[in-house]
């Protein structure tokens, strides 16, 4: 009940192999001792008639009772996702050619494949250690010139560049249900390798979700290197490489974000700093956690 009231917030139904692969714990808390459950015991659960007084079933999708046009909403969003999806991949084809950057992770609701047709594109990018600071700075130009870049009304089919870790900091800094959520759903777009490192550094994320699990085969919309992207960027690491541009750049970027007034507003999570940039002036998680709250207390599952 906890998980189909979760994603209710989303309005995104499940199905029965859904509700066991995305479930949750109903104390939420990535410090909980880790249990297994199985798909059977999901199964019989959600055919059981405790939960028939809040649940309905419909196209073989489960949400709450009087929700049934969500059902609607997740088929059509899941066509616009793969139409969006498939132009990201032709920006991201690109953006393995900036130096420093080591992975793109489409993240958000594209990753979830519910986006709709004003959804912009969030990413997680992990950059080399130690210039990160040099490697936003070459994505944000990048995408300012391609003219995909987010910035003020400028949303539909942009990129938000909200999220970068380094090698060395793949953990990331929230440790909560919608981080859980947010990245157990991530697309790895480029970078294969670092993926996997960024998997088993936020293993975190079965203390919530219990069900979730590494992803051992390559995902299928994973761009590869070749000669050409590793040359491009190896001469502009070697160019770009030095610790006084990296120091130059984090000093203007740092005075920026501090002087803007987003950084400062009730609620917001901005991190700035060498082994993260996070930059969540209006985070959504609070805004649905609080919903969830409220909808597991009427069905009397608070603990």
């Amino acid at each position: 009940m906890a998980t189909v009231a979760y994603y209710d917030g989303f309005s995104y139904p499940l199905t029965a192999f859904e509700v066991w692969r995305y479930l949750i714990r109903t104390d939420y808390s990535s410090d909980s001792e880790r249990v297994e459950i199985e798909l059977a015991d999901t199964i019989s659960a959600l055919q059981s008639d405790a939960f028939s007084k809040f649940l309905e079933n419909f196209s073989g999708f489960y949400f709450l009772k009087g929700r049934r046009e969500i059902v609607d909403f997740r088929i059509k969003n899941q066509k616009i996702s793969a139409s969006k999806l498939r132009r990201l991949r032709r920006v991201v084809f690109w953006l393995r050619f900036i130096p420093f950057v080591r992975m793109v992770g489409a993240t958000g609701g594209l990753a979830m494949k519910n986006a709709h047709w004003k959804s912009d594109w969030d990413l997680l990018i992990v950059t080399a250690a130690g210039h990160i600071w040099t490697g936003r700075t070459l994505v944000t130009l990048f995408s300012q010139i391609i003219g995909k870049r987010r910035y003020d009304q400028k949303i539909v089919n942009r990129l938000c560049l909200n999220y970068f870790l380094t090698e060395q900091s793949l953990e990331v800094i929230t440790k909560d249900l919608f981080s859980a959520n947010e990245y157990m759903f991530m697309i790895p777009l480029f970078g294969g390798d670092v993926y996997h490192r960024f998997q088993i550094k936020n293993q975190w994320i079965k203390n919530i979700k219990p069900t979730y699990n590494l992803q051992e085969l390559p995902h299928l919309k994973i761009i590869t290197d070749n000669i050409f992207s590793k040359t491009f960027r190896n001469i502009g690491e070697f160019v770009l490489g030095g610790v006084w541009l990296e120091k130059g750049l984090r000093n203007i970027e740092k005075r920026k974000i501090l002087e803007n007034p987003k950084t400062h507003q009730e609620g917001s999570l901005v991190y700035a700093e060498n082994d993260a940039l996070v930059f969540l002036p209006v985070p959504h998680g609070p805004v649905i956690f609080e919903k969830f709250k409220e909808k597991i207390e009427d069905f009397g599952l608070s603990s």
